[in-house]
């Protein structure tokens, strides 16, 4: 496995195009708890605290796939860097002015959001043009998504690090800086600077004109859901079972159980179209939700959360293959920023759903939220197989995953 990996990373730019995007995309990681211990510090409530929070999260679901169609028009450099100086200068005024006056701070909240740079979707953009064969390309889907488990466990703890050593406006400043930072380390190396967007038929849906597009956003607003709910579900059971570390225990099996199905799936190679592949997979990641609801004691929950997460990276790391097969041509990086807004709006829905029926039916019914998440995201896929059998043919043709693909930047062209 390790070597497999060691290989896709020896790639020219394969380590430093990844490493820089998940620097990059750490704000996405620590801005709410970062937001959350700023406003709360300077005497405000939870209930703004949270609002102003979720106000970011809702901005960047808006901005990704705005800010994705202007990548695939312009190209990476120029959209990205404007993108990451305005959201870094959203954090530093939200730092300096605090929640008061409200309206100052509302305004912070949302230019660091909306302008958040489509990272996520720029670097899948990028890996089939690096990586020249679909089967190293699913390799590499599958680090990115098994990575993102890691990235959401340092994010807060660098906040908390942070306030204990510095502030509080010192997290919010660092948030954007990151940003930024990895930002630059993407878009000054060669790849992204030579990436061009295929050209593409104007339309006003852009990428959403692909139906098999628009079946794989429905999956994954479910599969965000279900993510959002067992955050929250967490939580619940955590104050259940004795408060203290429990949820934060629980959260970090969930994590470890996607890291370790991510790896194993991208470490060996898999017959047939993804698109079958994803159905199977959608499948399990529904059943094995479903023991959460079980709800046993600590010693046997920890290894049902790692199971509930074992089949979440791999769904998500095949998902990004459909989505690069059923993009239309020059609307890649908006598609991929379309996938990252609807598993964040359907998170925010999952916790909130979760909430309501933790209050009222105990942990167990915030886990059933998941775990109907998980279910309608499979049963989407399976209802529309037949829109997701091939690619539209406009988008893209069958591929062999073991036949190169053709670069969209030039080769000859020196830095």
């Amino acid at each position: 496995m390790a070597t497999g990996y060691g290989d896709l990373l020896r790639t020219p730019y394969a380590a430093r195009l990844l490493a820089g995007t998940l620097l990059g995309r750490l704000p996405n990681a620590m801005a709410a708890l970062a937001v959350v211990l700023l406003v709360r510090s300077q005497g405000a409530g939870y209930g703004l605290a949270g609002a102003l929070s979720a106000l970011y999260g809702l901005a960047v679901a808006v901005g990704q796939p705005l800010l994705g169609r202007a990548v695939d028009r312009r190209g990476q450099p120029r959209v990205m860097t404007a993108a990451a100086l305005l959201s870094g200068a959203g954090f530093a005024l939200l730092a300096v002015t605090g929640p008061s006056p409200l309206p100052v701070a509302v305004a912070a909240v949302v230019l660091a959001g909306v302008t958040t740079p489509p990272l996520e979707g720029g670097l899948r953009a990028l890996w089939p043009d690096l990586l020249r064969r679909e089967d190293r390309v699913q390799k590499a889907y599958a680090l990115d998504a098994a990575a993102q488990e890691v990235l959401f466990a340092a994010g807060p703890l660098l906040v908390t690090l942070t306030v204990s050593v510095g502030s509080e406006a010192a997290a919010v400043v660092l948030t954007g800086l990151l940003g930024v930072a990895g930002t630059l380390v993407v878009v000054t190396a060669r790849p992204s600077r030579q990436w061009r967007p295929q050209a593409r038929a104007p339309h006003r849906l852009g990428a959403l004109r692909s139906r098999g597009l628009v079946v794989l956003l429905a999956a994954c607003f479910f599969i965000g859901t279900a993510l959002g709910a067992v955050s929250l579900a967490a939580v619940a059971y955590g104050d259940a079972h004795g408060g203290g570390p429990v949820a934060a225990y629980v959260l970090a099996a969930n994590g470890a159980g996607a890291l370790a199905g991510g790896l194993g799936y991208g470490a060996r190679g898999w017959p047939g179209v993804p698109e079958r592949r994803l159905r199977v997979l959608s499948l399990g990641l529904a059943v094995c939700y479903s023991p959460l609801l079980l709800v046993p004691g600590v010693a046997w929950m920890l290894p049902l959360a790692a199971l509930s997460g074992f089949f979440l990276a791999p769904t998500l790391a095949c998902g990004f293959l459909v989505v690069d097969r059923h993009a239309p041509t020059g609307t890649v990086t908006e598609a991929f920023s379309w996938v990252v807004t609807a598993i964040g709006v359907g998170a925010a829905l999952g916790t909130a759903a979760a909430g309501l029926a933790s209050q009222h039916g105990g942990s167990a019914a915030g886990f059933g939220v998941a775990a109907a998440g998980g279910a309608v995201a499979m049963l989407v896929l399976l209802a529309t197989g037949r829109i997701l059998t091939v690619p539209n043919l406009e988008t893209r043709p069958e591929k062999d995953p073991n036949r190169a693909v053709e670069p969209r930047f030039s080769t000859t062209h020196q830095a």
